[in-house]
């Protein structure tokens, strides 16, 4: 996972790229032949100072290795503050990455 941060203006801009492989079900079942094997990001969090900035539940339907790209406000945050961001795929696989922001 790749996080990048940056505070401008009191917002705070965020991209993210998430490696992961995204099996659709519909890959699955070609690959496998049972749709049950598919796996993709299914929860993607991220926080700052223990509070939440980003929580969202996402489908198959993300490209493999997705981009994410979101901004907050960013008036209770400094440079140099840590962003902690966190995603959970279908079989229970968790990855955290933490960035600083500058």
């Amino acid at each position: 996972m790749k996080v990048k941060a940056k505070l401008k203006n009191g917002v705070v801009k965020v991209k993210m790229m998430a490696k992961h492989e995204m099996l659709t079900y519909n890959q699955a079942k070609k690959r496998t032949g049972n749709k049950d094997d598919a796996n993709f990001i299914t929860h993607l969090s991220g926080s700052v100072n223990d509070k939440i900035v980003i929580d969202m539940s996402t489908s198959q339907f993300l490209s493999k290795n997705p981009i994410f790209k979101f901004k907050f406000k960013g008036d209770e945050f400094k440079v140099g503050d840590q962003l902690i961001m966190t995603w959970k795929d279908r079989k229970g696989n968790t990855k955290t990455k933490k960035a600083k922001i500058k």
